[in-house]
């Protein structure tokens, strides 16, 4: 059955409405325009944003779990799961690939960073300057514990797969350990006999669908809670930090474009449909991504528009999008790429056509490694490739985090839409009545 079927006409013209892109932008700039003209009342509606994305953390982990455990019971009993996972892993890799030479590429031609006239540089020191005394507190007290694991380590890749305690991890909010816990649970409950798992696969379902009703729910005040976000965004940090860092947030918005544009192509191609169609399939994922800044919030709105409106498989959704959103990061990688090219045009550093190709690889590395990260904490993955490519890293970090909150919207909404596009590339193709 349709959930969409009981939701009544004036509500679902509203929700259309509220998750448009033009009122996600007109109230992303009120709020902004609000912030700076009103920094004091302003400041003080950040609450506002903060319960918002909290409440729609806590649907993620149960969603998730039942969503993947739910579907990999279901394929078992249609056949084929061995087929899907192979396919998964081809074009993951394939994306990956493509997405950061892409992004080098693009980066490269726009030059982030180079050529800065002397205000600017002037400027950009300032910032350096007003977050020195943060920056060397966080240097120190790493020196005075142990140094930072280098992101890539294969010890940490896999301390950061497997959950020794899921209900710590859950407690935890540690999505990635969540999911290999679903996904290895979800296998063997598809070894137990249907008599004797259907309880559980009834269970599921009705989390499952709990947690898309909650969702809904949560959404419904959207227009607002976005323009007090931005309101206090604003407030916090002013329109300086985007004056200085204007070139790199300008490149890295257009390579945003462009791969958001990319992604909805391959959707619309794979499902058959106007680019249009599949646009407008992908507004509410990408109206989430924008506003919450989290991709994992986004999953129950990918599913819907994947498979209620582009008439996907529902089994193969369910089970990849969770896969996608965790692994197949393509924001970060875009984001290290354009990043660690700032950085490079920002000390002087020309790089030849090996170091192109390293950072490409570092990139793709790093967007796999960004499971479960989020916000300021993917600025960090930047001083991976800035280290194998001997870049300094420590004020660049102070320059990127101060305009992190409009990079990490971006980041969001492409890892969100790509996500899409690997889904759709993966399930077969949907059959037209």
């Amino acid at each position: 059955m349709n959930a969409a079927a009981d939701v009544p006409d004036g509500a679902r013209r509203y929700y259309r409405w509220a998750l448009s892109p033009w009122t996600v932008l007109a109230c992303v700039l009120a709020g902004g325009a609000f912030g700076w003209a009103a920094p004091g009342p302003a400041g003080r509606l950040g609450v506002v944003g903060a319960v918002y994305v909290d409440l729609l953390q806590m649907v993620v982990l149960p969603f998730m779990i039942s969503a993947v455990i739910f579907s990999l019971q279901s394929l078992y009993r249609e056949g084929g799961a061995g087929r899907i996972f192979k396919r998964v892993a081809l074009v993951f890799v394939l994306f990956a690939v493509v997405a950061a030479l892409l992004s080098v590429g693009t980066a490269l031609l726009l030059d982030p960073g180079g050529g800065l006239p002397h205000d600017t540089r002037a400027a950009l020191g300032r910032l350096v300057d007003a977050g020195g005394d943060r920056s060397n507190t966080v240097m120190s007290m790493r020196a005075q514990e142990a140094p930072p694991p280098r992101a890539g380590g294969v010890r940490q890749f896999f301390e950061s797969l497997i959950p020794t305690n899921i209900f710590a991890a859950l407690a935890k909010g540690e999505t990635l350990k969540a999911l290999v816990f679903a996904l290895l649970f979800g296998f063997a409950a598809g070894q137990v006999p249907a008599r004797l798992s259907q309880g559980l696969h009834e269970a599921l379902g009705t989390v499952y669908h709990a947690c898309r009703t909650l969702t809904r729910w949560i959404n419904l005040p959207l227009p607002a809670v976005l323009f007090c976000m931005a309101a206090a965004q604003i407030a916090h940090t002013g329109l300086a930090p985007l004056r200085a860092m204007a070139g790199f947030v300008a490149a890295f918005l257009s390579l945003s474009a462009l791969l958001l544009a990319a992604g909805v192509l391959v959707v619309a191609r794979r499902a058959g449909v106007p680019y249009g169609m599949a646009l407008g399939a992908l507004r509410e994922p990408f109206a989430l991504g924008i506003a919450t800044n989290n991709s994992a919030t986004c999953m129950p709105a990918m599913i819907d528009g994947l498979v209620r409106k582009l008439a996907f498989a529902r089994t193969r959704v369910e089970l990849l999008v969770p896969l996608s959103i965790s692994l197949l990061r393509l924001g970060a990688v875009a984001y290290v790429a354009c990043g660690t090219l700032f950085v490079a045009a920002l000390y002087g550093r020309p790089l030849d056509a090996g170091d192109v190709l390293l950072l490409a690889l570092v990139a793709i590395l790093s967007g796999f490694a960004s499971a479960g990260t989020t916000g300021i904490v993917t600025i960090s993955l930047v001083s991976t490739a800035a280290a194998h490519l001997a870049l300094p890293f420590d004020a660049a970090f102070v320059l990127l985090a101060a305009v992190d909150p409009l990079c990490a919207m971006a980041r969001t909404a492409v890892t969100v839409v790509t996500g899409c596009a690997a889904v759709a590339s993966i399930c077969d193709e949907p059959v037209k009545l």
